[in-house]
Formats: structure tokens, sequence, C-alpha cells
């Protein structure tokens, strides 16, 4: 599938809001949020996002322009971390893998790292399809599940 990435837009932020709401994409996602259904604290946590000149963050669109998802890349640069969030409707078609080849083209710095809850397969597949390649494991408190789950840890070097 064709995609793109541009600048987010203040109408994108609603089409984000109702993709980080959908049951399963918060299950398999599973470090949100505490309340993903806090619009408050949605629009101020992306007022933040976007107001970070250390972030690049960017709304993925398919070749229509209807927006798919976003994908971002932020922290410090030796602490560098990519995030991304596809619409359901959208999984499987290789769009996260292709929003993250254009991201990480945008932002070249490298290492870069990733991290996915371990049941999350088509996150690790995307990762690993863009080179990423395992440096580790954790357990973590995630959020949507409301218990620790493992981690598999990423670093992309090239």
């Amino acid at each position: 599938m064709e995609v793109a990435l541009r600048e987010v837009r203040d109408a994108d932020l609603r089409v984000f809001f109702a993709q980080m709401n959908e049951p399963e994409g918060v299950r398999m996602a599973a470090f949100t949020a505490e309340d993903p259904s806090d619009s408050a604290d949605f629009h101020a946590r992306w007022t933040r996002i976007r107001q970070n000149p250390e972030v690049v963050v960017r709304t993925v669109t398919d070749g229509r322009g209807e927006i798919v998802g976003h994908a971002s890349v932020f922290g410090p640069p030796e602490e560098r971390e990519v995030t991304y969030w596809i619409g359901r409707q959208y999984w499987g078609r290789g769009v996260a893998s292709a929003a993250l080849r254009e991201l990480l083209r945008l932002a070249p710095e490298r290492p870069v790292f990733a991290r996915a809850a371990a049941d999350n397969l088509g996150s690790i597949r995307v990762l690993e399809k863009c080179g990423f390649v395992v440096s580790g494991h954790d357990r973590g408190f995630a959020n949507a599940r409301g218990e620790e789950v493992d981690e598999v840890l990423f670093t992309l070097r090239r």
C-alpha cells in the first residue's frame, strides 16, 4: 500500500483519538495512556508533542490522502525511539512498515530504539522488516491491560 508522511494538522487529532481508542488496537499496543478515552489528556499530550522541537511526528496517509495513522521519533539523541499507530482497518497491508521506513529517512540519526509487547507479533514483524534487531527483553506495566507484560526491545544501528 502506498503511504505518505506529512505534518500533523489539527483536524488529524480527531482521527488519531478514534484510532487510539479502538479496543483491539489499545490491547495490542499495551503501553498506552492510563485512560485513552480522556480527551483533555489526549489533547494536552498532543500539544506537548507538537511543540517539542526534538520530536519528529508525522501523519501517515494512504495514496488518496486518507489518514491511516501517525509515526514519530522522540527522545534525546542517544536515546531516540520510534513509535507508530496505524488504524486497525489498515493492519496487514504493509502500511506500518512503509510509514516507518519513511520516518527513518526523515530522522536518520542512529542508533534508534523501539519496543513492543512480546505478543504484538505485527509490530515485531514491522520493526524487523525495517532493520531493527532484538536487543533485549523487559517487563513493564501496560495500562491497556492493567498488568505487567513482557516487552521486546529493539535497536537500529545502520
